[in-house]
C-alpha cells in the first residue's frame, strides 16, 4: 500500500448516508459527499465480516475510479444473529420481525471500511464489531417504537442513538460503530492515510 503524503488530501464519503455524514463530521474534517451507484451484496446467509468488507470496497472502488486523485471512504454495516445477517428491512412487517428476533437477546453489529485512492494505488480495508442487546419487547412496545424511528433505512430495523432507552438494555465496543461509522478507528486509518485531523 504505497502512501504519497505529497499529494493533496481531497477526502469524498461514498455514502448517501446521514449517520456516517454526520459521524464523519466530528472528526472536523473537510469532505464532500458522492453516493456510490452500487448494487450491494446481501445475502442473509453470508459470513457478514466479508459481506461488510465487499460492500465497503465496491463503493469505493466505485467513485475512486470516477475521482482517482481523491481519498475514498467507503464503509458498509450489518446486523448479526443466529447466523443470520440482517439487512435494512424491506417494510414494516420485516421491521417488526427483526425488532422481534432481536428482541431480549445479544447481537453482533459489524462494520468494513474501505479507503482507495486510485492515483497512487492506496488500498486499505478495516472492520470492527460491537454487541448489542435489546431488551425484552412486547408486540405492543415494538409497534410503539417502530412509530418513532425510521426502521426502514437501518440494518437491523433499530437505531441505538434514537430513543434508545425504548429498547437498548446494554452494548459492547464502540457505539458509533453500531451507528454505522466507528469514529476512532475512521480517524485512526485517515491518519495513516496523510490526514491531519
Amino acid at each position: 500500500m504505497p502512501l504519497n503524503m505529497s499529494l493533496p488530501v481531497r477526502l469524498i464519503l461514498a455514502s448517501a448516508s446521514p449517520r456516517r455524514l454526520e459521524l464523519l463530521g466530528r472528526l472536523g474534517v473537510d469532505f464532500e459527499v458522492i453516493p456510490a451507484e452500487v448494487t450491494e451484496f446481501e445475502d442473509p446467509t453470508a459470513d457478514p465480516k466479508h459481506m461488510v468488507s465487499h460492500n465497503a470496497a465496491l463503493k469505493a472502488e466505485w467513485v475512486s475510479a470516477r475521482h482517482p486523485d481523491a481519498l475514498v471512504l467507503g464503509a458498509d454495516t450489518t446486523v448479526f444473529i443466529d447466523g443470520t445477517v440482517l439487512n435494512k428491512p424491506a417494510n414494516l412487517a420485516e421491521s417488526k420481525r427483526m425488532i422481534r428476533k432481536l428482541s431480549g437477546r445479544t447481537h453482533t453489529v459489524y462494520t468494513g471500511i474501505a479507503m482507495r485512492r486510485k492515483s497512487d494505488s492506496l488500498t486499505l480495508n478495516d472492520g470492527i464489531s460491537s454487541e448489542v442487546t435489546l431488551k425484552a419487547l412486547t408486540d405492543t412496545q415494538i409497534d410503539d417504537y417502530i412509530l418513532k424511528v425510521n426502521t426502514l433505512d437501518k440494518a437491523g430495523a433499530y437505531s441505538i442513538q434514537d430513543h434508545t432507552d425504548m429498547i437498548i438494555a446494554g452494548y459492547k465496543g464502540s457505539f458509533t460503530n453500531i451507528m454505522g461509522l466507528p469514529v476512532d478507528e475512521t480517524k485512526q486509518i485517515l491518519t495513516r492515510c496523510g490526514l491531519c485531523i
